[in-house]
């Protein structure tokens, strides 16, 4: 990976950092994203190889274009973004930009991004766009409900972050579309059920679980990285694009994934409610 360049989203996150650590460790630039100054200075410093600490905020889409801006400024075609970051299961219903905060954050914080750096990665040999979604995406059982986006209708956690995690995953895919005659690919992935920081909102139950008897069914935050390695540099991708990734491998998913219709009514509205902070 010498000489190659990789922007991570949550680089002081457990996936976020691991990823960043094995990238840099091969000899890539990672450009570590946190959500202030301090953790990203934080996570690079104690990492051994070439990084640069940068931040942003997905709550605050003005920062997220800031750092877009910052990045350009570096003169870098970028081989990968890397979407990590998110929130998960907020128990009560909280607004951000208008909707939904799950929403908001994972979806249309990393949809201006993904829109701000779009021609650094295209402008790489072989550029990846890799968004993180989750197997909890299978929570949205009426797929992205587009009259509900602020949560007035109904609110639940779970179906919330299914939502959330459900529109990285058709994002993904209709990027995989529009970027289709340039050598750049667009793909998302599942990393597995890990121990990181979004357990916060679980209830205490829950968590006590997690922490003692997790190692039961959960994977190591490692081997949770290892799909978002796999995808954003392994040469074998190089032509799949507008796919589902788990444990390294393409994976079935659910029906709604796969509904390119639902996909490029998704990009439209998340283009008319950023439309402020994009290029």
């Amino acid at each position: 990976l010498s000489g190659q360049t990789f922007a991570i989203t949550g680089a002081n996150s457990g996936l976020g950092y691991e990823t960043m650590r094995v990238l840099a460790l091969r000899g890539a630039h990672v450009i570590g994203i946190a959500r202030t100054q301090a953790k990203a200075d934080k996570a690079c410093s104690s990492i051994k190889g070439h990084t640069t600490p940068l931040f942003l905020d997905l709550n605050d889409w003005g920062s997220i274009v800031s750092c877009a801006d910052r990045i350009r400024q570096l003169k870098l075609s970028l081989d990968g973004l890397i979407c990590n970051a998110g929130i998960m299961a907020l128990p009560e219903l909280e607004l951000s930009n208008g909707v939904e905060k799950q929403f908001a954050v994972n979806h249309l914080g990393h949809f201006i991004l993904i829109n701000q750096l779009m021609p650094q990665v295209l402008a790489a040999d072989q550029g990846r766009f890799v968004i993180l979604s989750s197997g909890l995406h299978t929570n949205a059982e009426r797929g992205i409900e587009f009259d509900n986006l602020d949560g007035s209708r109904h609110y639940d956690p779970w179906k919330a972050y299914g939502v959330s995690k459900l529109a990285n995953a058709l994002c993904s895919r209709e990027l995989a579309r529009r970027i289709s005659s340039k050598a750049a690919t667009s793909n998302c992935l599942h990393p597995g059920v890990v121990p990181t920081g979004l357990v916060k909102n679980l209830p205490g139950w829950q968590r006590f679980g997690a922490k003692h008897f997790g190692w039961l069914f959960m994977k190591t935050i490692p081997q949770g990285a290892a799909t978002s390695c796999y995808v954003a540099t392994n040469p074998e991708l190089n032509s799949i694009s507008g796919s589902y990734f788990e444990d390294c491998s393409i994976a079935v998913n659910s029906t709604y994934v796969g509904d390119d219709a639902m996909a490029l009514k998704l990009w439209e509205v998340s283009e008319s409610l950023t439309s402020d902070f994009l290029l």
